[in-house]
């Protein structure tokens, strides 16, 4: 019974999990049709509890830090296994290791292609400096016009 009373009897709608979190109700649904969340039913509309809302935070974070749903699903299978959350850290600690590796890949193939696409740039910018320095504004306005679309000034 001191399990139950740690938890709130609080329900939620599908507006109100959506408002909170940022996603849609078609992601809701389908987060449902895989498995991860079982929200109750009143009538047509979804209630859902306390739990549903922790496993949806859960569902984003996991998402946020790119796991799959299926390696998410895992994740939270555990818990409803042993509630005390030790497997669940377990695990959650060996994808989230795996994550971090392939992330820190990533990120230096990225670093990789904008030192490749630098060293372009700047052997363009000499083959037109040289060439066709008549060209070298307008590259450079393009430049400044894709920068600013990058900044979010441009829709």
């Amino acid at each position: 019974m001191p399990h139950d009373l740690r938890r709130p009897v609080r329900t939620y709608t599908i507006r109100q999990l959506c408002l909170e979190f940022k996603c849609t109700p078609r992601a809701l649904r389908f987060y449902e049709d895989k498995g991860l969340l079982n929200p109750a039913r009143d009538g047509m509309n979804r209630v859902y509890s306390y739990r549903d809302r922790g496993r949806l935070q859960l569902i984003l974070r996991g998402k946020r830090v790119g796991l799959s749903l299926s390696e998410i699903g895992e994740i939270l299978d555990l818990y409803e296994a042993d509630e005390s959350g030790a497997a669940q850290a377990a695990k959650s600690l060996k994808k989230f290791r795996e994550r971090i590796v392939a992330l820190e890949q990533q990120k230096k193939d990225i670093d990789d292609a904008i030192a490749q696409l630098e060293a372009g740039v700047a052997a363009m910018e000499k083959r037109l400096t040289e060439t066709r320095p008549d060209l070298l504004p307008r590259a450079d306005a393009y430049d400044q016009v894709l920068r600013h679309r990058l900044d979010g000034a441009e829709a």
